[in-house]
């Protein structure tokens, strides 16, 4: 899909981070925009940041995990703009510990929001996008932690390496059934966000104790994120990929060659090398 203009974006997690980056740059081309968070506040702010700059928008606040509720924002962009054209299901948590040591809680939480959002966002949407007839793009924003395995953070990859996989199923599924849709994975490494703070919107029913390997990973991913690149870049990197029909979109070259050397051990039947998650270009 090449042409933006006035066309229709949804975006979920949209109050802040890559979000409201990517709600901006499909702004900045054309867009008339659906966006949705959990955090009214921050939606309300990205809203009226967009509509102060002469966008078309509307926003309603989301619970992501919830399907029912996802339901009806579709009804509700549908029964706005008429048409979707570009997807984003782009909301996501992460807490981190050891896989023996956290609570179900912690995978509750992350599967209900990082995979089951995406699932509920591809339900509500894809269909419709389908019966439109029109080029269309979905765009699942997974992490390199659903490329890379590494330790600490188990129940996130767990999570991410199935969007990653959901992911690439629907794009295969597009293209055996003819569909004008495609689709796109979004696997960003360190990039400046609130991630490492996503507790702030976690679920009073799903609340658990802090450990001490919890609050390592914290650590580590407060320090990857503050010296992470900026959103911006990875919502350029989302439109380009979109007009090149590109599936796997990284954020950080340096990544690569990680992606060969992994295979390369899995072909071996080796365990792969940790990752540097704290790789620049």
């Amino acid at each position: 899909m090449r042409d933006f203009a006035g066309r229709v974006a949804v975006v979920t997690g949209a109050g802040s981070g890559i979000g409201r980056a990517l709600a901006r740059r499909l702004a900045a081309e054309g867009m008339r925009l659906a966006l949705a968070d959990i955090e009214p506040g921050a939606l309300e702010g990205t809203r009226s940041l967009l509509a102060g700059g002469g966008a078309e928008v509307t926003a309603r606040p989301l619970d992501v995990g919830d399907g029912a509720a996802v339901r009806a924002f579709a009804d509700h962009v549908y029964e706005t703009f008429g048409a979707v054209h570009v997807l984003c299901n782009n909301a996501g948590v992460f807490t981190g510990g050891q896989m023996w040591t956290r609570p179900f809680a912690d995978f509750e939480w992350m599967f209900r929001v990082n995979t089951f959002g995406v699932l509920h966002g591809v339900q509500a949407f894809v269909p419709r996008m389908i019966e439109q007839d029109t080029e269309g793009h979905v765009v699942n924003t997974a992490s390199v932690a659903g490329l890379f395995a590494g330790p600490f953070s188990g129940g996130y990859a767990m999570t991410k390496f199935a969007t990653y996989a959901a992911t690439e199923v629907l794009a295969h599924e597009f293209a055996v059934t003819g569909s004008k849709l495609r689709a796109s994975v979004l696997c960003p490494g360190g990039v400046r966000t609130r991630i490492h703070e996503a507790a702030r919107n976690r679920p009073a029913s799903l609340d658990a104790g802090h450990t001490a390997d919890q609050a390592f990973i914290d650590e580590v991913i407060s320090n990857v994120t503050t010296k992470g690149i900026p959103p911006e870049d990875v919502a350029d990197a989302v439109v380009k990929a979109i007009r090149e029909e590109t599936f796997l979109i990284l954020t950080h070259e340096s990544y690569r060659p990680g992606l060969a050397a992994r295979a390369r051990a899995l072909a071996e039947g080796r365990l792969p090398d940790l990752p540097d998650f704290e790789s620049r270009d």
